[in-house]
C-alpha cells in the first residue's frame, strides 16, 4: 500500500478508524433492529410507528455507507460481516417480537447508545484535528438525538 500523508499520524488514523468501526456496527446493529421493528410492529400506533421505522432505517441505510466511506479514506478496511458487528457493537439484539411500546424503548436505547460511541471518538479526533470525521460525528449525534427525543416522546 503507497504510504499515506494526510496531516495525521498512522496512529491517529488507525485509532479513529477503530472508534469508526464500531460506530459503523452500532448504526448498522441499529438499522437491523429498526428495519425488523418496521416489519414486526402491530397495535393501535401501527401506522406511526411503520412509518418512524422506516424514516429512520432508509437514514441509517445511506448513514453506514458514509461511516464505512470515511473508514476506507483514513486507509484501512471497514467491517463488513455480522460477525465483526457483534464483537464491535454496543447494542444488544432483540429475540422475537415485542410489543410496540417496548420497541420504542429498545430503539430509544439503540440512539442513544449510537449517541454514546460517536461521542467518546471526539477525543481522539479532536486532538487529530480530523475535521471531516469530526463533522460526521456531529452530523450522526445530532439525528440520532433527535431520533431519541422523537421515540422518546410516544412513550410519555
Amino acid at each position: 500500500m503507497a504510504a499515506m500523508n494526510i496531516g495525521m499520524t498512522d496512529e491517529a488514523r488507525a485509532e479513529i478508524a477503530a472508534g469508526l468501526s464500531r460506530l459503523l456496527a452500532d448504526s448498522y446493529t441499529l438499522y437491523l433492529k429498526t428495519h425488523n421493528f418496521h416489519w414486526n410492529v402491530k397495535g393501535p400506533m401501527f401506522n406511526t410507528l411503520h412509518l418512524m421505522f422506516e424514516t429512520q432505517y432508509t437514514e441509517m441505510a445511506l448513514a453506514v455507507d458514509l461511516i464505512a466511506e470515511r473508514i476506507r479514506a483514513l486507509g484501512f478496511p471497514a467491517p463488513g460481516t455480522y460477525s465483526e458487528y457483534a464483537k464491535l457493537t454496543t447494542i444488544p439484539e432483540t429475540s422475537g417480537v415485542p410489543k410496540a411500546e417496548e420497541m420504542i424503548q429498545l430503539l430509544v436505547e439503540g440512539q442513544e447508545s449510537v449517541v454514546r460511541t460517536a461521542r467518546s471518538i471526539f477525543p481522539v479526533v479532536d486532538a487529530a484535528h480530523d475535521e471531516p470525521s469530526a463533522d460526521l460525528l456531529t452530523q450522526r449525534m445530532q439525528l440520532h438525538e433527535k431520533n431519541a427525543w422523537m421515540l422518546r416522546s410516544l412513550l410519555e
